[in-house]
């Protein structure tokens, strides 16, 4: 499958979903944001178990993406991610995450005598008032971008409106809560979301890359756009892995607040 057009801007219309476990690299405009998707299925099988989904809604003013990470490689993950989609589908135009969450939570359990658990990010933002509220099911902890002050750091649920979290992978204990968080999304703003592909990655000593080093790595990212930055973090775990192929799929999205919420 060829990798989508990278030249072409795709702008989403208000309840539409794009996204899947597919070969992918696009630009896409989001309500508030710009945004940078790449998904590297582990050849040579065309689709993985990395699933992700942009969509819209909100009349337009809010943005959600949802990024999973379900357990095993090719074509038997295609349930996961159409349950994932049917999920988010239906809602689309909701702003609160919670119930969303506990159905994929159902979902995933209901399924797992069939087929493998996923951990997930979701994340909604709302455009007018530049706030980004995330639930995070056990994936690593996305790479945060203050431009405010220029700073890196990673972004766990540590805000003063975080409640308990209870971090497990979706579909392993029924009934399992989940905390939404909200945090301020200033003009300039990235947030690179990927899966353990990436950070889990090996070079030729046997060392992993691991948050520690990921994070050092995005302090010299490039920050002008979500396209550069996500092609900076992808070609510097390329040279920390030299010569060692990757063992997993790879997938990253990249978000950054719009001047003006526009």
């Amino acid at each position: 499958m060829l990798i989508e057009g990278t030249d072409e801007v795709y702008r989403l219309a208000c309840m539409e979903l794009r996204g899947g476990n597919h070969l992918a690299e696009y630009s896409a405009k989001l309500p508030g944001l710009a945004s940078w998707v790449f998904c590297q299925p582990l050849r040579p099988s065309p689709r993985g178990g990395d699933v992700y989904y942009l969509s819209v809604c909100g009349h337009g003013v809010v943005a959600r993406v949802a990024l999973a990470d379900v357990a095993g490689h090719g074509n038997g993950v295609s349930g996961a991610a159409i349950r994932l989609h049917d999920a988010l589908r239906q809602h689309v135009d909701t702003w609160d995450q919670s119930a969303l969450i506990r159905q994929l939570n159902d979902d995933f359990l209901q399924g797992a005598h069939k087929g493998p658990f996923a951990t997930a990010f979701l994340a909604s933002f709302y455009s007018e008032a530049g706030e980004l509220l995330f639930t995070n099911a056990g994936q690593p902890p996305p790479l945060w971008y203050r431009a405010a002050n220029r700073e890196w750091n990673l972004l766990y649920e540590s805000t003063p409106l975080s409640k308990e979290i209870v971090d497990l992978p979706l579909g392993l204990i029924e009934g399992t809560s989940y905390s939404q968080t909200a945090v301020q999304l200033d003009a300039g703003a990235l947030l690179l979301l990927y899966t353990d592909g990436v950070s889990e990655s090996y070079d030729e000593s046997g060392a992993q890359l691991g948050l520690e080093r990921l994070l050092s790595i995005a302090r010299d990212l490039p920050t002008e756009s979500a396209e550069a930055a996500g092609q900076g973090l992808l070609a510097a775990v390329a040279k920390f892995r030299g010569s060692v192929p990757a063992t997993d799929d790879e997938t990253v999205v990249v978000l950054q607040r719009l001047a003006g919420g526009m």
